[in-house]
């Protein structure tokens, strides 16, 4: 299962806290209150954010610009208008330089992934899976998308994975049950 819940996560743009933090807002959303406690990235979402800063702010000096900004999120999983980033960047430009620094990245980058909404987040994975439009993971499905990722996996691993999760006995996973499984509801 974690197998399965990482690839998925890689291949969305997600990351491995889905499940608990997903939880957490639909535990909310239930109780019809938002927490008033501030929720904070993973580590390993941290680690996410400082990596496409890095790798984006390709001149190394610290900052990045409106093209690496816009990439940056891009690459993170948000579909960013120009209208956007450069309001971003006027909010933010603390010299005049139309430069964003590490610190005002993070802040915006942070307050945007904890505003996620991990429901849409699987559906959009589920979606990257089902390249054929069928509205189920089959062994095909499965099988491309092990490969995009480089996973060298058999066959029999992979139908292995489909079955343990198949609970309609159609060898198959559709999205209800996908959603399940992403979500930690199974």
């Amino acid at each position: 299962k974690q197998w399965y819940q990482r690839r998925v996560a890689i291949t969305a743009g997600i990351t491995n806290n889905l499940s608990d933090q997903s939880s957490m807002q639909m535990a909310e959303v239930k109780l019809g209150k938002r927490s008033k406690k501030r929720r904070e990235l993973t580590n390993e979402q941290k680690e996410e954010l400082r990596e496409a800063f890095d790798l984006f702010d390709s001149d190394k000096d610290g900052v990045i610009d409106y093209h690496e900004l816009k990439v940056a999120m891009k690459a993170l999983g948000f579909d960013v208008k120009k209208a956007e980033v450069l309001k971003l960047l006027k909010d933010y430009d603390r010299d005049g330089s139309g430069n964003m620094y590490w610190d005002d990245f993070y802040d915006i980058l942070k307050d945007k992934m904890l505003e996620r909404n991990p429901e849409d987040e699987v559906q959009k994975a589920f979606t990257l899976f089902d390249d054929d439009g069928t509205g189920s993971i089959n062994l095909r499905n499965l099988r491309r998308v092990a490969r995009e990722l480089g996973e060298n996996m058999s066959d029999e691993e992979l139908r292995a994975m489909i079955d343990e999760f198949d609970t309609s006995g159609t060898g198959e996973i559709d999205l209800n049950r996908f959603m399940s499984i992403m979500l930690g509801d199974s």
